[in-house]
């Protein structure tokens, strides 16, 4: 169906209301990041030499002003005029904050300027230090962000493949490849890159506070006197910003999802001219993705100049509090301030505003991979309807009887699909099931393999009860051709060896010739070999049911399902797969939704369906001698066929084909 309009923006209002753990979802990602801790541990250890890096360099730059800088200054106005606010030479030794009391004993200029000479190497060397080790970070959590996205995403899809029949019929398969390829890629960059500058900016955080108090608590508590304000502002943000990328991570989706389905419906919307309805709706599922966009950006960017604006403020504090302590001589906590412990509160400031604001566009990052992570665990968690019990056992070999004890099945609570149906197959048998569309003949056929539970009643297929044996192995004897015949991008030989993976070429083709497939594939460009477009793209929608015939003739199924399996086959078609069909099903249990009197007047048994129950049951003959529901049937939608059946036929006497019921 496609999305758009109030349900489009209902289901968003939807997604992003329900409560979600942030700390949750964290947890399920370090589990993916297990097998990778060396890794980690080497990131760890990288990070906290850059950290020790970026923390001294700003003391260090402090010594400089205070070791060699500020006797230079004061030895150069000795014994002259006193300029405002410089102290004496005697002065500034005794309040240096200079940790080297060598560089205080340094009488020349030219000593001061070797020892500050290697200073700044050093400093220039810590920085070299912060550069490298940050490229390192950053390598090492690409790699192991790489293989965490593929282990998510294998983790994914091998859930995906295991989850019910009515969990990819109920919901979109763009939404679902979205979540497997946009959300995916939402968190591998913040794992590889925004995790790292969060950690290592809160780190980097912690250590200059620390250093900072050790240095002088009272201007510690002027520098980080906005930091409730940037707190406040940063969860404030945040908090919003999460909820708007709930919204874009659902959006795409959405977008995704109904791209998807206009591409795969194109010929129906040209065929019907719905380009203009079709173009609109996009255009309206496209703008609810930009909105979610602009919103969750409008949020992201307000919160770094906030911040960057708290931290000028910070800078002014320290500026305007420290400079006014020096020129005074005393500063307004009865305590003196070198200039070079000023400059290195100066540097701690910066430092300590800058992970601030790259936490707050980090974590943004972060906040829409937690969203994008929430819809991809939110479909690992996804429980299949179908699964197997704790004491479940390999089915046995099938000699192919099938028996429905009062057979209850719905697809919706409460609305049930079949009532009560009870019926009994002997194998070898061939069954038919006719009826009007929607009677329920498809649910009956889905129920064989176990794609549907019963709510109610048995199915046993040689006397177990299919749910009490493992679903693979079951369905691994059980063959079904559908009418809507899926063939994969890949060539006609591996799309026939899809029945049975181990099976040769030559029993591959043995297949395609029993399937009377072998005339038109030697006529395609490199026969076998010819690979085949998307959905089987170039082929009639006859051969490609033909091919679908020859894949479950190549699994040799005990039990074999056909659902309208020649409804898309012209009636010379037909009369060729005819005799295919034949052996193919000779010895096999075989269920037949049929809308061909062909398939009908072959069967052992018929079972008219009508409202989900078996209101008639027999063979043709004699369903039709009874004058009842079957006749009616015949006489409406069958006994046009039997002029083209007949020798002689045009071949234009075949039922239009209806969905399955």
């Amino acid at each position: 169906m496609f999305a758009g309009g109030p349900h489009l923006r209902g289901a968003l209002e939807r997604e992003t209301s329900r409560p979600k753990s942030v700390g949750a979802t964290l947890a399920r990602f370090g589990t993916y990041f297990k097998p990778y801790w060396p890794q980690l541990l080497l990131v760890v250890a990288f990070m906290l030499a850059g950290t020790w890096a970026q923390v001294t360099t700003p003391d260090l730059i402090g010594q400089i002003v205070d070791c060699y800088l500020t006797p230079a200054v004061t030895s150069q106005f000795s014994g002259g005029p006193s300029l405002p606010g410089l102290p004496s030479s005697a002065e500034a030794t005794q309040t240096s904050n200079c940790r080297f009391p060598e560089a205080l004993q340094l009488t020349t200029n030219a000593e001061r300027m070797a020892g500050m000479g290697r200073m700044i190497l050093l400093v220039v060397g810590l920085y070299v230090l912060g550069a490298i080790t940050g490229g390192l970070q950053f390598y090492l959590m690409t790699h192991s962000g790489q293989h965490v996205l593929k282990r998510l995403r294998v983790a994914v899809f091998d859930h995906i493949l295991r989850l019910s029949i009515g969990y990819h019929v109920e919901h979109e398969a763009g939404d679902t490849m979205s979540r497997i390829t946009n959300d995916a890629d939402t968190i591998q960059q913040a794992v590889s890159f925004a995790l790292v500058q969060v950690l290592s900016g809160g780190l980097l955080i912690v250590w200059i506070a620390y250093n900072m108090f050790t240095r002088s608590v009272p201007y510690a508590l002027v520098a980080m006197s906005v930091l409730p304000l940037m707190v406040l502002a940063t969860t404030y943000f945040s908090n919003q910003a999460r909820r708007a990328f709930r919204r874009t991570r659902k959006s795409i989706g959405s977008v995704n999802a109904d791209l998807q389905e206009s591409i795969a419906g194109v010929r129906e919307v040209q065929a019907f001219s719905r380009e203009a309805e079709h173009i609109e709706a996009f255009r309206e599922v496209n703008a609810a993705n930009r909105d979610a966009n602009i919103r969750a950006v409008a949020y992201t960017s307000a919160l770094a100049p906030t911040l960057e604006a708290f931290g000028y403020v910070a800078l002014m504090l320290v500026t305007a509090v420290g400079g006014l302590a020096i020129l005074r001589g005393q500063d307004f906590f009865g305590t003196t301030i070198s200039f070079g412990l000023m400059v290195t509160f100066l540097g701690y400031v910066q430092r300590f505003n800058q992970p601030i604001q790259q936490i707050s566009v980090m974590w943004t990052n972060i906040q829409s991979a937690i969203a994008g992570g929430e819809r991809i665990f939110g479909l690992i968690d996804t429980v299949p309807d179908i699964q197997d019990q704790p004491h479940a056992f390999p089915m046995p070999p099938i000699r192919g009887a099938v028996e429905f004890k009062d057979v209850w099945a719905e697809y919706k609570p409460g609305e049930p699909v079949l009532k009560g149906v009870s019926l009994s197959a002997e194998p070898g048998q061939m069954i038919a099931i006719a009826g009007p569309t929607g009677a329920g003949k498809t649910t009956i056929a889905n129920l064989i393999p176990r794609f549907y539970d019963v709510s109610r009643g048995q199915v046993l297929i040689d006397g177990h009860d299919i749910r009490e044996v493992t679903s693979a192995s079951l369905r691994g004897q059980i063959g079904m051709v559908l009418q809507d015949t899926f063939l994969f991008n890949d060539t006609i030989l591996e799309n026939i060896r899809f029945g049975r993976p181990g099976a040769t070429d030559d029993e591959v083709i043995a297949a395609a010739r029993l399937a009377r497939a072998d005339s038109f594939i030697e006529r395609m460009p490199e026969r076998f070999k010819t690979v085949l477009g998307e959905r089987g793209a170039g082929l009639s929608q006859g051969q490609r049911q033909l091919l679908s015939i020859a894949r479950a003739a190549l699994a040799d199924p005990r039990i074999l399902i056909l659902d309208e399996a020649t409804s898309s086959v012209d009636t010379r078609t037909e009369r060729l797969i005819q005799a295919a069909l034949e052996k193919l099903l000779a010895g096999r249990t075989s269920f037949v939704i049929a809308h061909r009197l062909s398939t009908i007047r072959h069967a052992d048994q018929v079972l008219v369906i009508d409202e989900g129950k078996i209101v008639e049951r027999g063979k043709h003959e004699e369903l039709l001698a009874q004058g009842g529901f079957y006749h009616d049937l015949y006489m409406s939608q069958f006994r046009r066929q039997e002029s083209s059946l007949a020798p002689g036929g045009d071949g234009r006497g075949t039922m239009e084909p209806s969905p399955a019921g």
